[in-house]
């Protein structure tokens, strides 16, 4: 689609933005810098745009007082919204932009509503990876100790009107709506390395269906290829923890564009920071307990799952889910996910044993469990009553390591039950420049999604990659368009007047 360069063997296309990486951090970036009045071109080395976002949950994390929370008589504030994610996102929050998103939450879901994604007016009510159901709402652990004391119990996971996973939807109407502004979209097209003139980045050199081509940039490049969860390599030197566990992506989290950038000095930060889920199943722990190989409960069963999944992580293993037999009975099957048990006993001291864990070590988890419970709570962790009621038997335990939805019940060679994905990246503004390790922004190469390290510590939440990504890469796509305009070296000039009407 991009004609040769006169007096090169090099195919060549000059526009204004060039977007690295399609999925919702760079459909976002596209997107406005688009409406900024650029002209874009999005880089994508798959056939079609989506990445990690397209497959993921779709949960947006939102609040502030949104449309969907106030119809269902939730009073939230950016405040309050703020107060959770420090705690919840922390240790070690960036607070300077978790300050911004909070502030900007209301209005980046009206941006959402404005590409035509609906949510309904309803409230999934209980713990739930995925709820099965199409409510718009979910709680991701506010209702939960110690966060309930810490701000106003509200829930804000905004979930687009769609049972299951819903990532598709969202980037189905962002890829629309970059299409209708304008956006070129070069699929098939594999970003090789940034384009550096004195000092300012103003390309990128990428490898499109066998052919060299060369995208210069007037303005600015922005990278959004996400984070490095495929690649061993940067796993072992900067965050081990997810090594010999499962990934969570759609295969390309290779950190390319973060060794693209480190390639022309760029900075990176936090990169040993990761998130993983635990295949424990949310409707099942609140119900009863997580324990450790050593029978001990770790946490209150009722937080964010991904909270405990981070916890279970650091224990001693393999942990298990222990209930009994009403709290399989109250799940339905849609809630089960195809989880079923691989011990029962009739006694807690021979799943005790079925589970070789150390003489008495359960039981005395269990009475001290009930004890609490038949006086209405859970003096140690403090799980909410609602999900704390004496257990009898007879008891089941649930393996993780089984995973969802496994017609063998039984777990795969290897398999831990746990499976992650990358937090750190590309040290950035809140306007997305990447800085170098003098702390200097780089001229004219931008970051956001994965790729960068956004507003998250040592902490996770559903919905706050792609509410992280989609708010920061629209603010990296502004920045960029508004970027002064950088020489076009000659070369470039002739097949930049011949591509306009391609870019443009």
């Amino acid at each position: 689609m991009s004609d040769s360069v006169p007096g090169s063997a090099e195919a060549g296309v000059v526009t204004d933005v060039v977007v690295v990486g399609f999925g919702c951090a760079g459909g976002a970036a596209a997107l406005e810098a688009r409406r900024a009045g650029a002209s874009v071109v999005v880089l994508e080395r798959a056939s079609g745009a989506g990445g990690s976002s397209a497959q993921s949950g779709g949960e947006l994390y939102l609040g502030g007082g949104t449309d969907v929370q106030r119809s269902l008589g939730f009073d939230d504030d950016a405040d309050n919204m703020f107060a959770f994610l420090r705690a919840a996102l922390g240790p070690h929050a960036d607070e300077e932009k978790l300050r911004l998103y909070c502030d900007g939450s209301v209005e980046h879901f009206e941006w959402f509503c404005s590409l035509g994604i609906d949510f309904e007016r309803s409230l999934y009510d209980a713990p739930s990876w995925m709820p099965p159901t199409t409510d718009g709402l979910m709680w991701l652990g506010e209702n939960a100790w110690p966060y309930d004391e810490l701000a106003r119990p509200v829930p804000r996971g905004h979930r687009p009107a769609t049972g299951g996973f819903g990532g598709w939807l969202l980037m189905d109407r962002l890829v629309a709506a970059c299409a209708s502004a304008g956006v070129v979209a070069e699929t098939d097209t594999r970003a090789l390395s940034l384009v550096v003139e004195a000092g300012r980045v103003v390309g990128v050199r990428a490898r499109r269906f066998g052919e060299d081509v060369t995208y210069r940039a007037r303005r600015g490049v922005v990278v959004t290829t996400g984070g490095f969860a495929d690649n061993a390599a940067m796993l072992a030197a900067h965050a081990p923890d997810l090594l010999g566990h499962g990934v969570v992506s759609d295969g390309g989290d290779d950190g390319s564009g973060i060794l693209m950038a480190q390639a022309v000095g760029a900075a990176v930060r936090r990169m040993a920071v990761v998130e993983v889920a635990y295949t424990a199943l949310p409707a099942l722990a609140c119900r009863g307990m997580l324990v450790n190989a050593r029978g001990e409960r770790f946490i209150n069963e009722d937080v964010y799952p991904g909270l405990y999944s981070h916890a279970a992580l650091h224990e001693p293993g393999p942990c298990w889910v222990v209930v009994d037999a009403q709290a399989l009975e109250e799940v339905g099957d849609a809630e089960l996910w195809g989880t079923v048990p691989s011990y029962v006993a009739e006694t807690i001291e021979e799943l005790e044993a079925d589970l070789a864990m150390p003489a008495g070590s359960l039981a005395r988890t269990v009475a001290a469990y009930n004890a609490g419970a038949a006086d209405g709570g859970d003096p140690l962790f403090r799980k909410n009553p609602r999900w704390t009621r004496v257990l009898t038997g007879p008891f089941a335990a649930i393996d993780p390591r089984i995973g969802f939805h496994n017609p063998t019940h039984r777990a795969a060679p290897g398999a831990t039950g746990f499976a992650g994905f990358t937090l750190g990246g590309l040290h950035t503004t809140v306007d997305g420049s990447v800085l170098d390790l003098a702390g200097a922004a780089i001229p004219g190469l931008y970051a956001a999604g994965r790729a960068s390290s956004g507003i998250h510590g040592h902490g996770y939440i559903s919905g706050t990659s792609l509410g992280d990504g989609t708010f920061f890469g629209r603010r990296a796509g502004r920045a960029a368009a508004e970027l002064e305009q950088g020489e076009v070296s000659h070369e470039f000039v002739e097949q930049g007047e011949a591509s306009r009407e391609f870019v443009e």
